[in-house]
């Protein structure tokens, strides 16, 4: 700072110094070259005589203000001052750019933020602000509304002025909010097989991370944001869906159908009608089996025969011929299989009813002639009754009757569901008629052939 000054003639001068104009306690004006901020930066560059020129180096912000030149003369011990004093104003680039922001703690979506710039610089610095490079605002303080997830980021602000420009150190804004977003995804994304390694992925936007929770329908089957299955089984069908979880919400994924494809199996049938079957009846044979995609070609045997196509086999009006063994198989694109055979046993009431006789059919004398019925009937027939033709009675029962005499006979057979009767047989021969006359000489002549039987058997014990 350029300096000259003078004083009257006759005077000595004793002391000349710089001050900052402060007063200390006692009065006095301080020295700066006695100040220990100021004594190793100043340096007088006149004779201190007239010329109080001085360099106060390494100056700072801080040494903006006024200064004045004093000095004391042997008269009196007076002191002058010059007046107006000397301003020193020291300009400086921004320094010490900070930013504050409120609230300093946990920022969750929806509130309200508050960034400010403060730095040090003289002439005062324009503030600009900045999101990663991208510029956002123009003021000392940088508000947001309502911060959402999208604020997230690193600020920082820019100060400057004529003398230069400084950025501050970046601030993260880290927003937490609950989980959105979420869905699920599924590896392999085609045709599912079983047997297969099959990866569910759930995936979800929050802050901080959620935890994953893994539902079948409304059970819950597993955590962690993948979910596998090493051999998946139709058992796994099914609707998955993921929640995802953490301190401010939670949120579910909408469900992902899993569909096992697999070839038939447990391939069944079953018959529409309830107890016996009865010939005549309407008869209906349904296939059914559990297949991904569903069945669509279906075949019916009976035994090794092929019968038909179709899911169902229909009989309209069933006869005993239809009886036997049944089954169908079940085909989709992956594979066939064959049911288990079912069964079909006809009932129905006698019919070819017939007698056989053994032998020649005609009567020895003394000898009977065995008739027997043979009948076709399910189930088989266990009444039998057999009649002499032209009379209502029964002359004997069971599958086998021995004829004593002659004349025609027939047989009737029975089961549950019905009867029928036989054709008349002929049975020829003597054997009735020795029969009446023998019983009719014994009624005669009883007494006397006791009388010779006893006489025999005297004899015999006599030994004559």
């Amino acid at each position: 700072m350029n300096c000259t000054y003078t004083y009257p003639t006759g005077y000595q001068i004793m002391k000349v110094y710089w001050t900052k104009g402060d007063v200390k306690d006692n009065g006095e004006f301080p020295d700066l070259s006695e100040d220990p901020e100021y004594s190793q930066r100043l340096q007088y560059l006149g004779d201190k005589q007239k010329n109080c020129t001085i360099r106060l180096s390494h100056v700072t912000l801080k040494d903006s203000r006024m200064y004045y030149f004093r000095f004391t003369t042997n008269v009196c011990a007076e002191n002058w001052t010059c007046n107006p004093g000397v301003y020193l104003a020291v300009t400086d680039p921004p320094e010490n750019a900070v930013i504050y922001n409120s609230p300093s703690c946990e920022i969750v979506s929806g509130d309200s933020v508050t960034l400010i710039c403060i730095s040090d610089s003289n002439p005062p610095a324009e503030i600009y602000w900045y999101k990663g490079g991208t510029f956002v605002g123009s003021q000392r303080i940088y508000s947001i509304s309502k911060i959402s997830s999208d604020d997230s980021g690193e600020y920082k602000c820019r100060s400057i002025n004529e003398h230069g420009e400084k950025y501050s150190d970046a601030v993260t804004l880290n927003i937490m909010y609950p989980p959105r977003r979420v869905s699920v995804s599924i590896i392999p994304s085609g045709q599912i097989w079983a047997g297969d390694s099959v990866t569910l992925n759930c995936s979800s936007d929050s802050n901080p991370p959620a935890e994953i929770s893994w539902f079948k329908g409304r059970m819950f089957v597993g955590s962690g944001r993948i979910f596998n299955i090493p051999k998946i089984s139709s058992d796994d069908s099914g609707e998955y869906k993921c929640k995802s979880k953490n301190k401010h919400g939670e949120k579910y994924s909408d469900a992902l159908t899993v569909n096992i494809m697999h070839p038939p199996r447990s391939v069944s049938v079953s018959i529409i009608q309830s107890g016996q079957i009865l010939e005549g009846d309407s008869v209906t044979l349904t296939c059914s089996s559990d297949s991904n995609p569903p069945a669509l070609n279906f075949s019916w045997f009976k035994g090794t025969t092929y019968l038909k196509w179709g899911q169902t086999y229909n009989i309209s009006k069933i006869s005993s011929d239809d009886s036997g063994e049944y089954k169908c198989i079940s085909i989709n694109e992956h594979g066939e299989k064959y049911s288990d055979n079912v069964t079909l046993n006809v009932m129905y009431p006698p019919r070819n009813v017939s007698v056989l006789i053994t032998g020649s059919g005609e009567i020895v004398s003394g000898d009977s002639v065995t008739l027997i019925c043979s009948s076709d009937s399910n189930p088989p027939a266990l009444n039998f009754s057999w009649f002499k033709e032209n009379e209502s009675l029964a002359v004997g029962s069971g599958q086998s009757f021995g004829a004593l005499q002659s004349g025609r006979f027939y047989c009737q057979a029975q089961n549950q569901h019905g009867s029928q009767r036989s054709d008349a047989v002929t049975v020829t021969g003597e054997a009735f008629i020795n029969t009446l006359l023998y019983l009719h000489i014994i009624h005669q002549f009883g007494e006397l052939i006791m009388m010779i039987f006893l006489f025999q058997f005297t004899m015999m014990m006599l030994g004559m």
